[in-house]
């Protein structure tokens, strides 16, 4: 019987599978399985805790959350090329690893998970962002997971954790750090995957506060905040304008100016504009 060590090399088994990347699922393998468990690594002790992969492709980074020592790990994987060698990581784990054979999007992974949780996944390039959005905004917070460690373009990467002041800067660094701590953990350049993407990657790590950074109502903040960058160049007040008569004063109240510009303005402000808003004070008493 097969033990995670003495598994053959990724190469061989892509070789044996015919796994060839396809763009069509946004797939980038990472073969080192020294890069793949360094990741496991940024995801902190997972000895005490389920993890949720998606999209593990042929089972590298599968391969170091299991060596890592993760209690259980479940992994989404559409392509039902990758389900025979992942099949033989899950022999090799003896017990400790799920597969389900489906789109992440559609699959409430939380039947399958006992907390506490953390997701950790190279993620396909064309469905990243729309996962990371999801867990930022579940209805309930705090959320099923206590921390994400996750592969992105570093393009993407940078947006999640860009400051006030600059181009970055916008609506997923706003929602990431409401409610998170995220912060860049690794770079790997494109050589680092077959095929090699045109653009590099970043590993962020966010780990969830127990509550919101600053008190605000979520789908008001959200309002406020894709109107101001919806339309960033202009100032405030005329990106804003038509949401209440009074914005000016509004914004001033929140500590803004009318001729700022969304860029720069701090999360901490937009929490305060958005409780200034019709239905805002709610947040702060509740």
């Amino acid at each position: 019987m097969n033990t995670l060590t003495n598994l053959p090399p990724l190469s061989q088994v892509i070789a044996a599978h015919g796994l060839s990347a396809r763009k069509s699922l946004g797939q980038n393998f990472l073969l080192d399985l020294n890069l793949t468990a360094k990741i496991a690594r940024q995801a902190g002790d997972l000895t005490e805790s389920d993890v949720l992969e998606i999209g593990p492709g042929p089972g590298g980074l599968t391969r170091g959350l299991l060596a890592e020592g993760a209690r259980r790990v479940l992994a989404i994987e559409k392509d039902t090329r990758c389900l025979p060698a992942l099949q033989e990581v899950a022999e090799a784990a003896e017990g400790r690893l799920r597969i389900i054979n489906g789109d992440a999007l559609e699959i409430d992974p939380l039947a399958h998970l006992t907390p506490p949780i953390r997701v950790v996944a190279n993620l396909p390039y064309n469905v990243g962002t729309e996962l990371l959005i999801r867990w930022l905004t579940p209805r309930d917070w705090p959320p099923f997971w206590q921390s994400l460690t996750l592969m992105f373009q570093r393009e993407v990467a940078e947006r999640i954790v860009a400051q006030p002041g600059g181009k970055a800067y916008g609506r997923l660094a706003l929602l990431a750090q409401w409610r998170a701590t995220p912060r860049i953990v690794m770079h790997l350049p494109p050589g680092a995957f077959i095929p090699p993407p045109k653009v590099s990657s970043a590993v962020v790590h966010l780990t969830a506060l127990p509550e919101p950074r600053y008190p605000a109502d979520p789908k008001i903040l959200e309002r406020v905040v894709a109107r101001a960058f919806n339309q960033r160049r202009k100032m405030l007040r005329a990106a804003l304008k038509g949401m209440v008569p009074d914005i000016e004063d509004r914004l001033r109240a929140a500590g803004i100016q009318p001729t700022d510009r969304a860029e720069t303005v701090s999360l901490q402000a937009f929490c305060a504009l958005a409780r200034l808003m019709p239905g805002g004070a709610e947040a702060e008493r509740g």
